[in-house]
Order: C-alpha cells, then structure tokens, then sequence
C-alpha cells in the first residue's frame, strides 16, 4: 500500500510516513493511486457500531495492523463523544441529518482530529525517525481547536494554529484562546483563512525553514484535511450513516442516497467521494456553498477562479476560496494524471485561476451537484427548519439545507451533514429566530437555550469563564519567524 504526491507520480511513501509527514515536499498531496480496486462488503457491515465499521474503512487505506487499527479507533472514541454512535442520524420530516457534532469540540472535525492523533502515535513506532512532530494548522475556527483538543499533550508532538482575527465566531476563538497544554500554541493573523492557509503550504515547502526545524529535531506535520490521516476517518460516517438507513428499513442494501455538504475546503465532501470509490451507493454528493462561492462557480463551469472579494458571512468555516482538497479529486477525475494536475495547481499559484476541460468538467458532474446560499437565506432556514420539526441548525448546516430545499430529490433519501453545534455559531442562530441583539454571545447563549430547550455542549457552557491563555497576534507574513521564536516555549 503506497501513497504517492497528487503532483508528482516519483513521490512515494508508506501510509505512516505520509500520515507524519502532511504535505509532500513539492506541495502535492498524498494519495492511492488504485484507491477504490478494494471495495467494503457493505452487507457484512449490516448492524455493526461505530467503531467496528471505522476498523473495516480504515484498513483499505492503512498498512497498520487489525489490533492497531482497534486500537486508534477505540483511543479516539470512546468515552469522548456525548453520544456513543458517535455520529447518530435524525429524522426530520422531509430529510435526515447527520449530527457531526457530538465531539470534545462540538464540530465535525472531531472526527478525523480524535483519530489523527492515534494514528499518529502508531506511526512513529512504525518509522526509524527519532524527531520530534511540529503539527501546522491553519483553521477557519472549527479545525484549530479539534486539533488542538487532539494532539493535546500527546508523546512527541507539537502544534501551533493560526486562524484569521475576524474571521471566526467570537465562542470559536475562545475556545483556541482557552486552550491548555504544555505542547500547544495559538496565534491569530490579520489576514483570511486563506493567507493563513497559504502561509502553511508555503513553509512545507521551504527548505531552508525544514533544515532549521531538524537542527532543533523536528519535523512537520499537518492536522488540516491535506493529511490524508484527518481526511480518512471521515469516509467512516458516510458508510454509517447508509447502513442506518438500511437498518431502519428506509432503503434497500443497494439504494443510492444523496449527501448534502456544507463545503469549505472540500475534504468533507472529498471524504464522500473516496467513499463512493470504495462502493457506497450514492447517487449524488451536493456540495453547498455560503456566498463565497468559488466552489459552485467551478462546478458550474469548469473555471476556478479565486480572484474575487472575500466575503466574511455567518458561515465562517465556509469562508474559503482555496479550497485544497480539490486537488485530490482533479487527480482521480483526470485518471491518476499527476503533471496535469501540477499544471493546473501551477496555474492556481501563478494567476488565482484554472479550467479544467469540458471532459473533465463532465465527469465530476455525473457525481456532484452544487447550490449555494446568501446569509438572509440561511437566517430563513434556520427559522423555517425550527418551526417546522422543532430542530435547531447552525449557520453551517442551514447553508447545506437551503441547498437541499432548491434541488430537492425525491427519488432518493436525502441526508444532511450536519458539521457544527448551534451554539458555536449563537448570534447568529439567535438572530434568526429572533430579532438582531448585541448582547454578550455567552449571554445570548443561555437565551437560546432558554428559547429552544437545545442543551448547551458542556465543553462550551463556562467557557468564557476559562483562562485566555493564547492571544498573540501577528502579521500574515510574520508567520515563520513567529514559529522560530515560540518554539522554544513548548
């Protein structure tokens, strides 16, 4: 089992080395060349849990043992979710969600960041590598502090996250700000979600930064989505969430069904799609998107182009124009085509632009469908859901819901995924349900709870009582340097 750089066919490695290692060193990301040749006996899988279903997904992208394998799952998951499915479907009367939410984070990226970690401690038994990990993570508010509740204190790591100033919501930046750990740093930028992006993928590519690192016996690593060991946890609840179904006797073993995805940065979706490689029914994945559309125009025409105003919205983890995952499915679309995907991330790099031909455009459309979602539509959702089956989105999800109202299939099960606790997101789910306030977000908090009776996440009920204990803030540019220094401090 090797994975090899979406960029270049020459860059192989085993799966524990990519998982340590993030990025390639060119900047291609890391993938199976003959991801989908081995497929899931979904009929074996009928009626077993969470974790036995995550162990048979996770060994046809690992070479770790079956009791490894056990082992990560079990280390991640138990006894650290609020719900012991892990990921549990609910019914509402036209569609079903898929909480994602249910994590030590309250955000669907507690799924593959509970497990990163694992895998990460059993890959470095693997390698002959006696350095140390520095874990570089960029967010749009929900990754940083799943990744940092993940890699907390954990033998051989370090991690620093950067996020954009003003661009989370002020309960997500408090819980980077809040964070504890002796190997943990959080640092904000004045800048986006992409700068901060960008400014990670630029230092797994420098060198001399690299050889600086070694001289202090460090490598690095990623937590976001382009580590192939955050995205492949999240293929598990794709296959959950159909057996469900199945089990609940609303399909048949063999139905296809829709996903609608709140998308970003696209590893939600893309997880989705490797999904549907290794033989999950699915008829068509919805990538939904909020006003920063970029996504939607690609899908729409086959032109990606960044070049446009960013736009902050009351979907703030959407608020992304580069979306990185992408370059996962351009390999697979275009057949393994490693210099035409290179060519075209070249093109992205040098003019903010790339269009993929009409062949390729038509192929990613026998799979995909797209919508997009101003906020006014998204404030109406939340109301329009709440007042019709008494469940409460956030910001996240609603986007994704608006999008399924728009191109709703009846022909298929539609499941919704829902990636975030509406209490992350409280001003603006209390203003949609009632009128505009300016009040303190904690206090707003226990308002809506009042309203809704939806309980309060424990991990974010006291927050804004916790020790702000991160709250440098720097220069988009001023990243490295700000590495070198802190260093020293974890």
């Amino acid at each position: 089992m090797i994975y090899e750089s979406t960029r270049d066919v020459s860059k192989k490695i085993n799966p524990s080395e990519a998982i340590l290692q993030g990025l390639s060193e060119e900047g291609g990301l890391f993938v199976l060349r003959d991801l989908g040749k081995k497929k899931l006996n979904l009929e074996k899988l009928i009626g077993k849990n969470y974790y036995e279903i995550a162990e048979e997904v996770l060994k046809l992208f690992l070479d770790f043992s079956n009791e490894e394998i056990k082992y990560c799952v079990e280390n991640a998951y138990r006894g650290k979710f609020s719900n012991e499915s892990i990921t549990p479907l609910v019914e509402l009367s036209d569609s079903f969600i898929l909480e994602l939410f249910n994590g030590p984070t309250s955000a669907f990226k507690d799924i593959g960041l509970s497990l990163l970690p694992q895998l990460t401690k059993i890959a470095l038994t693997k390698v002959n590598d006696k350095n140390n990990i520095l874990i570089l993570t960029a967010t749009s508010g929900d990754t940083g502090k799943a990744a940092l509740e993940g890699f907390k204190d954990v033998d051989r790591t370090k991690i620093m996250v950067f996020y954009p100033n003003d661009g989370v919501s002020t309960v997500q930046k408090v819980q980077m700000q809040t964070q504890e750990g002796e190997n943990t740093k959080v640092c904000a930028i004045h800048g986006n979600f992409d700068d901060a992006q960008s400014g990670i993928k630029e230092l797994f590519i420098d060198e001399e930064f690299k050889r600086q690192l070694l001289e202090k016996n460090i490598k690095l690593s990623s937590a976001n989505s382009i580590n192939i060991g955050r995205l492949i946890p999240q293929v598990v609840y794709y296959v959950v969430s159909y057996l469900e179904l199945v089990n609940r006797e609303k399909i048949t073993l063999g139905d296809k069904i829709n996903f609608i995805v709140p998308t970003g940065n696209f590893g939600n979706i893309l997880a989705g799609y490797y999904a549907d490689k290794i033989g999950l029914p699915i008829n068509k994945l919805i990538c939904a998107s909020n006003s920063n559309n970029v996504l939607y125009d690609f899908l729409t025409t086959g032109i990606y182009d960044r070049n446009r105003n960013f736009l902050k919205t009351v979907s703030p983890s959407m608020d992304i124009l580069i979306s990185s995952n992408l370059e996962r499915l351009l390999y697979y679309i275009s057949d393994c085509d490693n210099k035409y995907v290179a060519q075209l991330m070249n093109n992205l790099k040098e003019t903010g632009k790339f269009e993929v031909s009409d062949e390729i455009l038509r192929k990613i459309q026998e799979k995909f469908q797209t919508g997009y979602t101003s906020d006014d539509d998204t404030k109406k959702t939340i109301k329009l859901i709440y007042q019709k089956d008494n469940y409460l989105l956030d910001t996240h999800t609603a986007v994704a819901y608006k999008v399924l109202l728009d191109n709703f299939d009846k022909e298929h099960k539609n499941i919704v995924l829902s990636t975030a606790s509406p209490y992350k997101f409280t001003e603006s789910v209390y203003s949609s349900l009632n009128d505009f306030s300016d009040e303190d977000e904690f206090i707003l908090m226990e308002k809506l709870n009042e309203l809704t009776k939806v309980t309060i996440p424990k991990n974010l009920k006291d927050l804004d009582k916790k020790e702000i204990r991160h709250n440098d803030v720097i220069e988009k540019n001023d990243m490295k340097k700000y590495i070198l220094e802190k260093l020293g401090d974890l």
